[in-house]
């Protein structure tokens, strides 16, 4: 016998009913008058990863103070609290009128941002300073704002750190959710769990990445930097990019060329080399 039961779809079921751990952050604006507004907002994910157009989107309701400033001015700034600000961040989560500058009532610091005009906040770890892509508005429902990230800003001992430490240093608070728009939840990274990815368990795994083309050892080389389950895939669209460009060979060149236009750039394929 089954333990599940359907439940009612109600309204705030992403917060209140279906636990969806969230990231918190503080988004600050500048109205048209040029007064700092600022407001907490965990609806927000990446929406393209690659280098070459790096961009977030975030959801905010259509009538809310950021994103009527987020029309008007096409700027703003993602800022991440630690969890020792939390009591700071609710308190720019109450419903001040329009035109009053919620940091006022709080211990954040503004700071100037590097390529936008709104303020960033001195106590957040990590920040990314947008500009406008594109506004979307969902008929009788939310506003969606795909932002460009100008900048990204972290505190400079974070630079070098390793995931763990940072992870553990920034001590970012994740939303749990509410309950009756009233209690809201929050928790951290204190109990950290890691995995190893490992080689796949099947010795097959990226044997079928075989090349149809002679490639020299410059771009065989790089391609050995790639992962085994996506060899077969770089393999074809190389190949197909080279033939394109009436190629007889695939050279570092060719390879790099086509790594470039896609978004992965150098940076990239260190990564996937290095495994960071």
């Amino acid at each position: 016998m089954t333990r599940k039961e359907e439940i009612k779809i109600k309204p705030f079921w992403y917060s209140d009913i279906w636990l969806w751990p969230k990231l918190i952050t503080i988004i600050t604006t500048l109205d048209k008058n040029g007064t700092v507004n600022a407001g907490p907002y965990s609806h927000i994910m990446q929406y393209d990863v690659m280098t070459k157009n790096p961009r977030m989107l975030i959801g905010f309701r259509q009538d809310s103070h950021t994103f009527v400033n987020i029309e008007q001015t096409g700027e703003f700034v993602v800022n991440c609290p630690s969890a020792s600000h939390l009591d700071d961040m609710m308190e720019t989560a109450k419903f001040y009128p329009e035109g009053i500058n919620e940091l006022e009532f709080t211990k954040f610091t503004q700071i100037p941002s590097k390529k936008v005009s709104p303020p960033s906040l001195e106590e957040c770890p990590q920040i990314a300073e947008c500009t406008v892509d594109e506004i979307i508005k969902l008929e009788k429902s939310s506003g969606i704002v795909i932002g460009k990230i100008e900048a990204i800003v972290v505190d400079k001992e974070l630079v070098d750190m390793g995931r763990e430490e940072r992870i553990k240093t920034m001590d970012l608070p994740i939303g749990m959710g509410d309950e009756a728009r009233q209690t809201y939840y929050h928790t951290t990274a204190e109990t950290l769990i890691k995995h190893d990815l490992g080689q796949p368990k099947s010795a097959m795994q990226g044997a079928d990445a075989k090349t149809s083309m002679e490639w020299d050892n410059d771009a065989t080389e790089m391609l050995m930097g790639v992962p085994p389950p996506l060899r077969k895939m770089v393999i074809e669209n190389t190949e197909e990019f080279a033939v394109e460009k009436k190629e007889k060979t695939v050279t570092g060149e060719v390879f790099r060329e086509l790594a470039k236009s896609v978004g992965m750039d150098p940076d990239v394929m260190e990564r996937f080399r290095s495994g960071g």
